[in-house]
């Protein structure tokens, strides 16, 4: 039983592709030698033995003890891990297979991409956005398919942590450091201002600082391609650190017109946040939000921290200016008032990285779901994986893993890769090896029972599109259109003296008038 249990999932490791297969007959010689020639009896012991040897990571063995094998596999690259979402696409940490370089690859959303309109813009921008060079932007390499049908934009992993996540980690910044990554995250966006490109989606979130304290920013160019009343409504869905905290109010009104100086004001909402740890107008709903940032100025960063330097409140508070006019016209008039600031402290932009982790409270932990993978010999790298064969004995307990019912398929992205048809022989041999084996996960089982079976992927872009849709749906009017400012249900705010107290005052004096006529008459 325990050689059937092994068999059948070494036979979805091999169906992946994620193991060459020279590899894993060196793997397999070692094991046995290890375990005095027998493989263990339950499947998820020889998991964690590959992921110790570095053949697979976490993410690949769970996705394979579940009972998935397709889609690992994108064009040149080896998936590792899924690192995220932005906006409606897919972010996944991969290797090149022959390279062995390590980047972050963006996937569209299949439903985009059948639009022949917005797969053009797509091509368009990632031209433009692999032009910018420029030491605080997230460089693109690549944009290529798969099969076809499955489009992708090959981007720098930047092993770090973003700035929304450091400060609800951490808590607010010290001001030096704030306003050293903001002064870099500016002359980011003057290197792409320079180029033509407008970001249109600045906020915390989508600023990474790396190991060296480099604050580079994601999504260059590309954030154009989704509406912005798409994204308030779909992506964020009345998330309070959304698009909607760090949005112009020239480009909520009109998100075609808004220029520059709209990443200005949201690069001014986001030193806010770092400042505070909190965006501007935090409570209510997305349109509750967005009219406050039409009509009302933010509370003063003193009041919560009254040690403040006016002079960066000043900055701050000049960035966020309602009018675009009245705002700093170019971020390299933002980029150069901050260094200023910190020339006058003694301090130079970048300087922060000359600290320890500990003193500035950063750390490498953007993708902290896959550092730890990255560390330590199951990073999924094939030449680890040879060199430790041999000196990593099976572990001797029972290994708890993940149950494959546990693992969300919702993670996956990528899109569908048409299932291979078996032969009728081995799908008999895989029916009664099934029967016979109960170790077997019940995913496991519709593998090798080869019923027919949607992909990683397909799954949960079908998900995906439920969930949108569904949210859709709430914010979708008699029109037929989406207005974030004025979703369904929503009242607009009063002003003035409510109209009943003035009924109320109203037959009070008609009353006390009556008393006083009929005490004169008596």
């Amino acid at each position: 039983m325990s050689k059937a249990v092994a068999q059948s999932f070494l036979d979805l490791v091999r169906r992946s592709q994620l193991v060459e297969e020279d590899q894993l007959e060196k793997f397999l010689v070692g094991y046995r030698q290890a375990n005095d020639g027998e493989l263990p009896e339950r499947q998820e012991a020889i998991a964690e033995a590959m992921i110790e040897a570095g053949l697979l990571t976490d993410w690949q063995a769970d996705k394979l003890l579940a009972g998935k094998h397709k889609g690992f596999i994108l064009g040149k690259y080896k998936l590792l891990r899924h690192l995220g979402k932005g906006g409606m696409s897919q972010v996944y940490l991969a290797e090149h297979i022959m390279m062995r370089a390590r980047r972050a690859i963006k996937v569209l959303p299949q439903s985009r991409v059948d639009d022949s309109s917005y797969l053009e813009r797509f091509r368009i921008e990632a031209r433009a956005a692999a032009k910018l060079d420029d030491p605080n932007i997230v460089r693109a390499y690549d944009i290529d398919t798969h099969d076809g049908k499955t489009h992708y934009l090959v981007m720098e992993y930047v092993d770090g942590k973003d700035l929304h996540v450091l400060v609800k980690e951490n808590g607010p910044l010290k001001y030096d450091v704030a306003a050293d990554y903001i002064a870099q995250a500016a002359r980011g966006l003057a290197h792409a201002h320079e180029m033509g490109l407008v970001h249109r989606d600045i906020k915390p979130a989508n600023c990474l600082v790396d190991k060296n304290q480099t604050v580079k920013l994601l999504d260059m160019g590309l954030a154009r391609l989704i509406d912005d009343e798409e994204s308030l409504t779909l992506e964020n869905n009345e998330n309070v650190l959304g698009t909607a905290d760090y949005l112009a109010p020239e480009q909520a009104l009109n998100s075609h017109k808004a220029d520059k100086r709209a990443d200005i004001y949201s690069l001014g909402c986001t030193l806010y946040y770092l400042l505070t740890g909190h965006p501007p107008f935090p409570e209510g709903s997305i349109s509750e939000r967005l009219l406050k940032h039409q009509v009302e100025v933010a509370p003063s960063i003193l009041k919560e921290r009254p040690d403040a330097p006016p002079t960066l409140v000043h900055i701050c508070e000049r960035m966020m200016a309602k009018k675009p006019e009245d705002r700093y016209q170019t971020a390299g008039d933002v980029a150069q008032r901050l260094t200023e600031w910190l020339a006058s402290r003694g301090r130079e932009v970048g300087e922060s990285g000359k600290q320890s982790a500990s003193e500035s409270g950063v750390g490498s932990d953007v993708f902290r779901r896959f550092a730890a993978s990255m560390s330590r010999p199951g990073s999924g790298s094939s030449n680890s994986g040879i060199s430790g064969i041999a000196k990593a004995p099976p572990p001797k307990t029972p290994v708890t893993r993940v149950p494959a019912a546990a693992v969300d398929d919702e993670e996956i992205g990528l899109a569908p890769l048409e299932e291979e048809k078996h032969e009728k022989k081995s799908a008999q041999d895989s029916n009664e090896l099934a029967s016979t084996t109960d170790d077997l996960t019940s995913a496991t089982r519709d593998t090798v029972a080869e019923r027919p079976r949607k992909s990683l992927v397909e799954e949960a872009l079908e998900a995906e599109a439920k969930q949108q849709q569904a949210v859709k749906e709430r914010f979708q009017t008699k029109a037929g259109e989406i207005n974030p400012l004025r979703p369904p249900g929503f009242t607009a705010p009063s002003y003035g003296t409510p109209t009943w107290v003035w009924v109320a005052v109203g037959v009070g004096v008609v009353f006390l008038a009556g008393i006083v006529a009929f005490f004169a008459l008596s």
